[in-house]
C-alpha cells in the first residue's frame, strides 16, 4: 500500500514522502493517527503542487539546519553523572540529558532528534543529531563522574 507520510516517522521516512508500508500498518496505526494519508492520483497531485510551493522555503530550511550543524560540530559537552567506584553510572545518560547540556550553550534542539547508543560508563562519546533529512551533526560529549 502506498502512503503519504504527513509527518516524519522514525525507521520509515520523513514529511511529504511517498513510501510503500504493509496495508495494515497503514490502515491501522499510520492513517487512524494521522501520520499518513492513502496516496491516490489526486493526493499526489495535491502534494506535487504543495512541494513546488513551498521549493524555497525548504530550501531556507535546510540552510538554517546546515548552519547548527557548523555550529555544533565544534561542541565538545561535559555532562556529569553519578557513578560507583568502578566507573559505572547508576542509571545512564540518555538523549534528554545531551538536549539540557546543548540548551544551556544556546542551541534549542529536541531530545527527539537525538541518536545515542546507551551510555553505561564514564568515558567519551559520540550522539548524532537529525537536524533535517539530509543534515545530521555529530557531537562529542564526555561523561564525568559527579
Amino acid at each position: 500500500m502506498k502512503i503519504i507520510l504527513k509527518e516524519d516517522v522514525s525507521g520509515l521516512g520523513y514529511k511529504d514522502d511517498v513510501v510503500e508500508v504493509k496495508s495494515g500498518y497503514g490502515r491501522n496505526y499510520l492513517i487512524p493517527f494521522g501520520k499518513a494519508v492513502i496516496a491516490t492520483p489526486s493526493a499526489l497531485k495535491v502534494l506535487a503542487e504543495n512541494q513546488r510551493q513551498r521549493a524555497h522555503k525548504l530550501a531556507k530550511i535546510k540552510a538554517d539546519a546546515e548552519a547548527l550543524a557548523a555550529a555544533i560540530a565544534d561542541v565538545k559537552l561535559t555532562i556529569g553523572a553519578k557513578t560507583s567506584a568502578t566507573g559505572t553510572i547508576f542509571g545512564s545518560v540518555n538523549s534528554l540529558q545531551i538536549a539540557e547540556a546543548l540548551e544551556k550553550l544556546g542551541h534549542n534542539i529536541d531530545r527527539k532528534l537525538i541518536d545515542i547508543e546507551p551510555v553505561k560508563e564514564v568515558g567519551e562519546y559520540t550522539a548524532t543529531i537529525r537536524l533535517h533529512k539530509e543534515v545530521t551533526a555529530q557531537v562529542a560529549f564526555e561523561v564525568v563522574a559527579e
